[in-house]
């Protein structure tokens, strides 16, 4: 079959739904009984921090299409307002099962090993006094209670801030003084006892009072591991904040806005400042989601949905607490409980390529090829650093997209400007929900002396990529940094990703010809090895699966391996589908959004699909052909999504050395035998993988194996020790004799 003939709606899932499923396998590591019962907490944290971005963004998307009548479909059949409306029916669902798994699995779990996150109404009297000097002495003064009436109009709800919404109204059996208040712009005096006797019945009254986030969201009971929830604690004593009014009713709630950023860089003279424009404008986003508590006031409710303007779809009852992520924080709070926590482990620091010694001696000398975070990124870091400190560096090229908040290696890039080397860095300030963070970076390696340029116009910068020119003692050599992941050392420990350090000659060259293009007004035309996009990855991915087919057509075995983040460009699908078809055998990791299915008929079971969520974040991207006789590996910045392949800077690149070739096809295969975190694609539906034989988790494989290479260092070094001690014996005695011989003269 011709590759068009499978652009059928039914042979597509919805890439929207897909990821909701995907959120459902994150719920999953939350219940697995295997995962210690803090790190379960973690992962249910995950999930509701994954749905909150996936509503500020794609479902922002949707809704400004929806508004905007636009009736085209995606690949799966459906228009906006069609996915709009499954992806609220599903999220319904899901926001159910993430509080089943909090009320009863969760906290029965934390109770019997007597961690407790408690209800005020549940504290004993030392709690009780204790949260409520909490509150006199520490929030209160913080807290800014915000009415609503004719001459305050409703406060800014800011986008993800938790807030308590309280309904009051006047207390007429307090006896106070008559007081001055202000209508329009004259005092009058008004006498509430005379009101009192009058009968008059006050009006309800709306405010709404912002749990501030300088404060965590859990508060530490004094005894034992125990926990009150802060906006609990402010709900209780909040009638605090109104003197002479009765509260009838508070309510935790938060909104979701759309926190998509729409710069017209093709209309701006200057990136950088439209940028922080938007920025400032994004935070006041239409409403996408409105959560609150299941027993919330029904008049509050309606009077959030008028002012908010937030249809009622769209409003999320929960529950249990609103906003699950301070579940991320609860094992930084537990004190002891080491066994509730995964083993902490040690990444692999390859000698080769520390500080104590020559890393561009060891690039010379072989291709290194790493994985983390099970090897060490200080690495990365360290490349840099060397770079910045070395006379014979002359210029140091990198593209950042996602960086830490305290990056070392922005520093080591200032260090080498000022030192006089010329360093130019392509700072991505359109990173999604990094863009304020990477502005600073930019305005910082500006004035560090660094030559700093902020992407190209229509396109986000992707790519992973740093480059050294150095001067050699034979001529200059290009050293190169090629990853899949972000140069970020925070990350690092929880991703996996995959790097290359090498001085390919060619590849220099390479990445020498896109750094033009990114700076400049170059246009190449040809690199060597590199593939890059926009449009050239799908260039070279379609050539390699059309080689597939070929050989599959003649008979032969031809096989295609592809790992991933996300799988949905429609072509790319279609184009798999063919292969699968003639023939060609498809292994796919896919750890989230998979558009395929793998249950049509003409692939003749041809594609298996595995997607793995652990301890780690899969997020390295490989791309393995093999058929007569040959094998090719690649890694990329890339998935194969429509955004990567058509509007990004994305590179990809081949593993060629033999050791670092093998090695980077036994991380794919040992990847693809994991039996405990993997689900296994069933047409539409992933489904664990019931073990055979032996289990193999593959983190855990990599963790040991790193393991092995640590402890394999200590006793290298352990023994470098002992023969140096012998050694320094040795010497010592020979010295002694040697005087004796010669009568204690030199």
């Amino acid at each position: 079959m011709k590759e068009a003939e499978f652009y059928q709606p039914s042979n597509y899932v919805n890439r929207e739904l897909s990821w909701i499923d995907f959120n459902g396998r994150v719920l999953e590591e939350a219940v697995a009984p295997e995962n210690p019962l803090l790190e379960r907490a973690n992962f249910l944290g995950i999930t509701q921090s994954n749905v909150d971005e996936f509503f500020m963004v794609r479902v922002a998307s949707l809704h400004k299409l929806s508004a905007f009548n636009v009736t085209t479909t995606d690949a799966s059949g459906m228009t906006p307002k069609e996915q709009l409306a499954a992806v609220n029916d599903e999220e319904h669902q899901m926001v159910e099962k993430r509080y089943q798994v909090y009320n009863e699995q969760l906290l029965p779990a934390l109770a019997k090993q007597e961690i407790f996150i408690k209800h005020v109404t549940d504290l004993n009297e030392a709690e009780y006094d204790f949260v409520s000097r909490y509150f006199e002495d520490e929030l209160m003064p913080v807290l800014t209670p915000m009415a609503d009436d004719s001459s305050r109009p409703f406060p800014f709800i800011a986008n993800n801030s938790l807030n308590v919404a309280v309904k009051l109204i006047r207390d007429l059996t307090q006896q106070l003084e008559p007081r001055k208040v202000l209508e329009g712009d004259q005092e009058v005096t008004e006498n509430q006892t005379t009101m009192h006797e009058k009968g008059d019945q006050p009006a309800e009254k709306f405010a709404t009072v912002r749990v501030p986030d300088i404060y965590k969201r859990l508060i530490k009971l004094p005894t034992g591991n125990a926990l009150v929830l802060i906006d609990d604690v402010i709900k209780e004593f909040i009638a605090k904040l109104f003197p002479g009014y009765r509260v009838l009713s508070t309510g935790t709630y938060r909104v979701m806005r759309d926190m998509d950023l729409d710069v017209a860089e093709e209309d701006t003279p200057d990136l950088l400042r439209a940028v922080q424009h938007q920025l400032r404008a994004r935070e006041h986003g239409s409403v996408m989601r409105l959560e609150i508590e299941e027993d919330f006031d029904g008049w509050l409710e309606h009077h959030l949905i008028d002012r908010l303007q937030v249809d009622e779809a769209w409003v999320y009852r929960v529950n249990g607490p609103v906003d699950l992520t301070f579940l991320k924080k609860l094992s930084g709070m537990v004190e002891g409980h080491a066994d509730l926590r995964y083993a902490p482990y040690q990444a692999y620091q390859d000698p080769a390529l520390d500080m104590d010694h020559n890393i561009f001696a060891a690039i010379r000398e072989k291709d290194h090829l790493l994985q983390h975070p099970y090897d060490n990124f200080q690495s990365v870091v360290n490349f840099i650093h060397q770079a910045a400190e070395d006379p014979k560096t002359l210029a140091i090229k990198m593209t950042l997209y996602r960086v830490s908040g305290n990056s070392p290696i922005i520093k080591y890039l200032g260090q080498a400007a000022q030192q006089g080397k010329q360093v130019t860095v392509l700072v991505e300030v359109k990173a999604r929900f990094d863009e304020q963070n990477n502005v600073r970076w930019a305005r910082r390696l500006e004035q560090m002396g660094c030559h700093v340029i902020y992407g190209l116009v229509g396109l986000k910068t992707h790519c992973k990529i740093a480059l050294v020119i150095r001067r050699d003692d034979d001529g200059i050599r290009r050293y190169m940094h090629l990853g899949t992941g972000n140069y970020n050392d925070v990350t690092a420990h929880f991703y996996t990703d995959m790097g290359l350090l090498t001085c390919d000659y060619e590849l220099g060259e390479d990445l020498t010809n896109l750094f033009n293009a990114l700076s400049g007004f170059a246009r190449t035309r040809y690199f060597h090895k590199l593939h890059t996009s926009p449009d050239g990855i799908r260039d070279f991915i379609n050539q390699k699966i059309d080689q597939q087919i070929a050989i599959a057509k003649r008979g032969n075995p031809a096989r295609i391996s592809m790992k991933m983040n996300s799988l949905s460009d429609k072509q790319i699908i279609a184009h798999l589908y063919q292969a699968a078809a003639a023939g060609v055998k498809i292994r796919l990791l896919i750890r989230g959004i998979t558009c395929l299915r793998n249950d049509l008929p003409i692939l003749h079971n041809n594609i298996e699909v595995h997607s793995i969520v652990g301890r780690f974040l899969e997020h390295s991207r490989i791309y393995y052909f093999e058929g007569d006789g040959h094998e090719e590996i690649y890694l990329a910045s890339a998935d194969m999504m429509t955004r990567n392949l058509n509007r990004r800077v994305e590179e990809l690149y081949p593993v060629t050395e033999d050791d670092t070739k093998a090695q980077a096809i036994a991380i794919f295969e040992a990847m693809w035998k994991d039996n405990v975190k993997t689900r296994v694609l069933h047409g539409t539906v992933y489904e664990r993988i019931a073990p055979e034989g032996k289990r193999f988790d593959s983190q855990e494989y990599f963790v040991k194996q790193a393991q092995k290479q640590v402890a394999g260092l200590a006793r290298e070094a352990k023994n470098h020790k002992r023969l140096s001690n012998v050694f320094e014996t040795l010497t010592r005695h020979v010295s002694n004799l040697h005087l004796k011989s010669t009568g204690g003269e030199d």
